[in-house]
């Protein structure tokens, strides 16, 4: 068995490799794999006893208001039951200190006992209530942890959204994303910690409360001996954080390079490039030093909290004793004395609930204020904020960008400079240019999925800014470079719950993508779930996925259609029957259409051609293939690559 285990493992990289002792692996550091946010560490460095007692009141009313907003019920329940609490630990410490009353008292045992009755069933009252109690907050509690995680996550992918497209581009905010994703992860942490805190904290007062009846100078004597305890966790609990923030980076990019190994969309080059041994020897030296680094900070959260457990012993000697000296100097009653032995081990463990479970909340707190953070922001950069509310009452008949100049966030130049350009319903206008010219983000800015950084863009003279965008882009479809598989079903591909989902409507689309000779092949017709990875579905190859993103396209009747390299996947066959179709298209739309085979452009009314943003030609295809120019030169190499003569 051993034997063939030993074989089933992926083979083994040459030394130099599988070690990540190459060049070009000797020198990996974290900040390859992490956005530096130096205001992250410089928060975890200020997680002290001070700033947790500081934050513990706004991080459970955080918590309450979380709770609030998807489970009212659930969130009032659980506050009666911390109040609830509260009050019968108190009743049932007061009901020991008269139980040991009555039976330290003089008389008969009977009278005694029958004396100490009532008290007893107080005692015994108050402790199945509060059993009772525990068990519905347990309930209540595991009804709000997945609606409050659910609820975390939908508010940051419409926070997502709902921002601009340029916001994904500007550095730091994919990172923040996923960094936020954990706070979103863990906030029913958050709540159920919150709770914990608000039942030791109701406890202690209760604990308190009977100390201070019974001796005014065992409280302040408790909180002493707590201190060192506290310390020592708090300390603890911030190396471990920091730890945990320093390894952040290096931790994604571990989950990363596992979907990447494992996963059928880059299993091929897995193998055939041998990019699996590579990357398995890239994760043992990420995951070696990401397990040095947790190592570390837990040897040194236990010295800390070593250190703190001597000394909490030694404060609670100091405790015990003056207990004792209150008792033989005669200062408090042999009765109060048991009573404030109970109040003191309530007490106690109180305390240490609070600060085990504050350290907790507040190290919980810092992933929610990441959640938070991403939230505040994609909220700054709304659509919402840039963008009007106007709506176009009819479907637009021309686009146009004037002088559009536009630069990525971070970039060092415009990728675009002084751009115009308008097509018309009606018309097919082909973008041509080199890799890196700028023709995607011409289309982008056309259709009104980006904003210009000067000029403007204009649907029949309404700039894009002014109008709302999810309204406007129901007049725009849109074939992209690089498209989603969604596991969904074909239908639910094609529409996206919009226009007419009939079947005759979903087949005339698929007839004029090609995509219905797949039909006959899926096992629900349009109705196949496109996914191996759950039972019942089918997949589909990359010119199949083409076709299908094409038929998404067609079928939304939009008055804009902008196909980037719309047949990159396609067979000789299937792209023909697209080119061929596209005049026809073009009867009630305005097409724009970028792709690098210039033979496929013959089909436009006008070609613009790019060159590092500016537009360098325009015109027909028959007059710029006899004007010199870069159409030309780039016309030409393509006709002497397929073996024919220029």
């Amino acid at each position: 068995m051993t034997s063939a285990i030993t074989q089933d493992q992926p083979p083994q990289p040459s030394k130099g490799t599988s070690q990540d002792d190459s060049p070009h692996g000797a020198d990996v550091r974290e900040e390859e794999y992490l956005y530096r946010d130096e205001s992250r560490l410089k928060a975890g460095s200020l997680l002290t006893s001070r700033t947790m007692a500081r934050r513990l009141p706004s991080l459970v009313r955080r918590s309450v208001q979380m709770a609030w907003r998807v489970d009212r019920g659930a969130t009032i329940g659980l506050l009666v039951c911390q109040i609830g609490t509260g009050v019968l630990a108190a009743l049932g410490l007061l009901a020991v200190t008269g139980t040991i009353t009555a039976l330290i008292s003089s008389g008969d045992i009977t009278e005694r006992l029958w004396g100490a009755a009532p008290q007893l069933s107080v005692i015994a009252a108050t402790t199945g209530l509060r059993a009772l109690l525990g068990i519905t907050v347990v309930w209540l509690t595991g009804r709000l942890r997945p609606v409050l995680g659910r609820a975390a996550e939908l508010t940051m992918v419409e926070a997502a959204l709902g921002a601009e497209l340029a916001a994904n581009n500007k550095p730091g905010y994919n990172d923040a994303y996923d960094i936020a994703d954990r706070g979103a992860q863990v906030t029913p942490d958050l709540v159920e910690e919150a709770q914990d805190v608000l039942a030791a904290t109701a406890t202690l007062a209760a604990g308190a409360a009977v100390l201070t009846v019974l001796h005014p100078l065992l409280l302040p004597l408790l909180f002493l001996a707590c201190l060192p305890q506290a310390a020592a966790y708090v300390r603890s609990a911030r190396v471990i954080y920091l730890a945990s923030l320093e390894t952040s980076g290096r931790r994604r990019m571990l989950g990363k390079l596992r979907w990447h190994m494992a996963y059928m969309e880059s299993s091929e080059e897995m193998r055939a490039c041998l990019a699996g041994p590579f990357l398995i020897g890239r994760y043992r030296k990420l995951a070696a030093s990401v397990n040095a680094a947790e190592r570390k900070a837990a040897n040194t959260g236990a010295w800390m909290g070593l250190a703190g457990a001597v000394a909490g012993g030694i404060a609670s000697t100091a405790v015990w004793a003056a207990l004792l000296w209150l008792l033989a100097s005669g200062r408090m009653s042999l009765a109060a004395g048991g009573g404030a032995v109970f109040a003191l081990q309530t007490a106690t463990g109180s305390v240490r609930g609070i600060i085990n479970g504050g350290a907790r909340l507040v190290r919980t707190g810092w992933y929610v204020q990441d959640w938070q953070n991403f939230l505040d922001n994609a909220h700054g950069q709304a659509m919402t904020d840039s963008r009007g509310t106007a709506s176009l009452t009819a479907a637009p008949e021309r686009f146009e960008v004037r002088d559009v100049t536009y630069r990525y966030d971070g970039a060092p130049k415009d990728s675009l400079s002084g751009v115009s350009l308008h097509v018309r319903r009606g018309e097919i206008v082909a973008l041509v240019g080199e890799n890196g010219s700028g023709k995607t983000t011409l289309s982008r800015l056309l259709c009104g999925l980006l904003l210009p950084t000067e000029g403007d863009v204009a649907w029949d003279h309404a700039s894009t800014a002014d109008l709302d965008p999810w309204r406007s882009w129901e007049h725009v479809a849109l074939v992209p470079q690089k498209f989603t598989y969604l596991p969904l079903t074909m239908r639910d591909n094609i529409t996206f719950g919009q226009g007419d989902t009939s079947d005759a409507a979903l087949l005339a689309a698929c007839e004029a993508s090609g995509a219905a000779e797949m039909l006959p092949n899926l096992r629900s017709g349009l109705n196949t779930l496109l996914t191996s990875e759950w039972f019942g579905g089918q997949q589909l190859s990359g010119g199949q996925w083409q076709r299908l993103v094409l038929t998404r396209a067609f079928h939304r009747q939009a008055a804009l259609l902008v196909m980037d390299e719309p047949t990159a996947a396609l067979d000789a066959r299937a792209e023909h029957r697209i080119f061929s179709g596209l005049r026809e298209l073009a009867k009630d739309r305005a097409i724009l259409l970028i792709t690098h085979r210039l033979t496929n452009v013959a089909v436009a009314d006008r070609i613009v051609v790019l060159d590092e943003g500016r537009i360098v030609q325009e015109g027909t295809y028959d007059q710029l293939t006899q004007e010199p120019g870069l159409f030309q030169s780039l016309w030409e190499l393509q006709r002497r690559m397929s073996g024919g003569t220029p």
